[in-house]
């Protein structure tokens, strides 16, 4: 079996049904001489015959063609066998609970007579059989799949479709299902078949690629539910096979049976860790588990080299979808320059959906560790970015049917999703701690800027100024939380960096950083020892929020929030 591997990485999927095209597919391949037919009824040879009858005119030609169609249909199915393995593969899935359907450009006598020439296979076997005389438009279309899938009462995204020509494709992928192609191990669209003049179907146009019918096991099994504990070994393996080579000073790698990864520091003299769970997204989790871990390890001046990851999948989740998640895992990781060296994943009834909880490590030398403790008053506030383009994104992702409702357009909810690519400040951290005057630096998380604030003034000893007008948030975000009556400086806000720098270095800090294409703006400054955040508006007192949860939290927490 040849599985495709979009640059997106695996397609999650579940299956409960899966749909097989009849010729070619569940009987031998080449019973149907179609150059004989079109010859018959007068179709050029590079048409497709039953689109070329149907696009006659009403009358004896086109009676007499769909005649001589039924005629060589009943031929091919007097003298056709099933094809290998079909039987019991059609078995072994009812046997797990799948539906079994049969789509097909053929009538339904043809299907029937080439039934009847089956062992242990009947019609009775197969919960919808669906031909050209149910009326309904033919393959390429779409229409078919999704007539078989409403009749066995299942989502067509959680239906397979199984077929040797490029059509079966065409309309498994249009209908939004998984779709395998077959090709018979080569004797798939023979030359002279009804589709030849198609070619097979490139890779974009199919999920899979099965040589044999006994190829579809394997198939099934990534859309079944996993068993409860530990991921099995033999899965876990295919996904630790694809890992990108590990960083050199991985001595001891990720591995079934590694219980511990070993490291060599090199140069570096300092450790640093960080760990935090993913729990406010159920998108996009491992691309949010890499860059909310990194960017603390990079505030703290470190450099992020190392994950160890937990995953825990709720009850019911495919190996599909399993595969997906550590690919996107593995993916992101790679991106951001840190090698995946270990962790645990398993399925559990204790989460209903998946978790991922990560431990960053990084290194650096001593010389180079920001203590917020070091903080003096005077030192000038910085947030780079804009605010809360974590929560914007984040918010759009959850509550998009809401926002819609509310007036939001598509073009709008697509520029607040962009903004995902934006969330990672290891590039600003790594340029600011090369700065002596840069005494602190501090990523924003759960509870926005107003939550971040906060802790930075407890963590240094010290009051905070800030100057609400300063505080930079993008129109997608003051357009977001209008509607949905949020509080931008409450939004979690991955994306955006607070520095803490002395007042002679901030202009050639953020020269530095406006060279870098990275906004920054001075928004504050520390005060006297002591603690608390002290705001302005315009010169004026104003209030600074001090919230319970995260705006996104409690959102998403609400009653129909989905």
């Amino acid at each position: 079996m040849h599985d495709p591997k979009p640059a997106d990485g695996p397609r999650p999927f579940r299956l409960r049904a899966v749909i097989f095209d009849f010729d070619g597919t569940l009987t031998r391949p080449g019973g149907l001489d179609f150059p004989a037919i079109k010859r018959e009824v007068g179709c050029p040879p590079d048409s497709l015959v039953l689109e070329w009858i149907e696009a006659l005119p009403s009358g004896a030609k086109r009676a007499d063609a769909l005649t001589a169609l039924e005629r060589f249909e009943l031929a091919a199915a007097a003298e056709s066998e099933p094809n290998l393995d079909a039987e019991r593969v059609v078995r072994g899935l009812r046997a797990q609970g799948l539906k079994i359907g049969v789509l097909t450009r053929n009538g339904l006598p043809a299907v029937l007579g080439a039934l009847a020439r089956f062992r242990d296979l009947d019609a009775g076997d197969l919960d919808v059989i669906v031909t050209r005389d149910d009326g309904i438009p033919a393959k390429p279309a779409p229409d078919g799949v999704l007539h078989a899938a409403a009749a066995m009462g299942v989502p067509p995204e959680e239906t397979l479709v199984v077929g040797d020509f490029v059509l079966d494709m065409l309309a498994g992928r249009a209908a939004g299902s998984v779709t395998a192609y077959l090709t018979n191990g080569g004797a798939g669209e023979l030359p002279g078949s009804d589709a030849d003049e198609l070619g097979p179907p490139d890779e974009d146009a199919c999920d899979f690629v099965l040589h044999g019918l006994a190829d579809l096991d394997e198939v099934v099994s990534l859309g079944l539910p996993l068993p409860h504990g530990k991921l099995p070994n033999e899965l876990l393996a295919r996904y630790l096979r694809g890992l990108a080579p590990a960083d050199p000073s991985v001595l001891v790698p990720a591995g079934i049976g590694e219980d511990v990864a070993a490291l060599d520091i090199g140069g570096a003299d300092t450790l640093v860790a960080h760990g935090d769970p993913i729990t406010l997204s159920s998108r996009k989790l491992a691309a949010y588990a890499v860059l909310v871990n990194a960017n603390d390890i990079a505030a703290s001046g470190g450099v992020p080299r190392w994950l160890l990851t937990t995953v825990v999948l709720p009850a019911g989740t495919t190996a599909a979808q399993a595969l997906a998640l550590l690919a996107e895992l593995g993916a992101a990781a790679a991106s951001a320059g840190v090698a995946l060296v270990g962790g645990h994943t398993e399925v559990s009834d204790a989460v209903t959906r998946p978790v991922v909880s990560a431990t960053m490590l990084g290194t650096m030398r001593r010389a180079d560790l920001r203590d917020k403790r070091e903080v003096q008053p005077g030192d000038q506030v910085i947030l780079t970015k804009a605010l809360a383009v974590e929560g914007t994104a984040l918010l759009a992702q959850e509550l998009g049917e809401r926002l819609r409702a509310l007036g939001m357009g598509e073009r709008e909810l697509e520029a607040c999703g962009e903004l995902l690519s934006g969330l990672s400040v290891v590039p600003e951290a790594r340029l600011a701690a090369g700065f002596a005057g840069v005494r602190a630096m501090h990523d924003i998380t759960e509870g926005g800027l107003a939550t971040a604030l906060r802790e930075l003034a407890v963590a240094c000893g010290h009051g905070i100024l800030v100057h609400r007008e300063r505080v930079p948030l993008l129109p997608e975000t003051r357009r977001l939380c209008a509607l949905l009556g949020a509080d931008p400086l409450g939004l979690i806000a991955s994306g955006s960096l607070l520095i803490c720098c002395r007042p002679d270095e901030t202009r050639q800090l953020l020269r530095a950083l406006s060279d870098a294409s990275i906004a920054a703006t001075v928004i504050g400054e520390v005060g006297e020892r002591g603690a608390g955040v002290t705001a302005l508006e315009r010169g004026r007192p104003a209030p600074w929020p001090e919230l319970v949860a995260d705006e996104a939290a409690r959102l998403l927490a609400a009653p129909g929030a989905g």
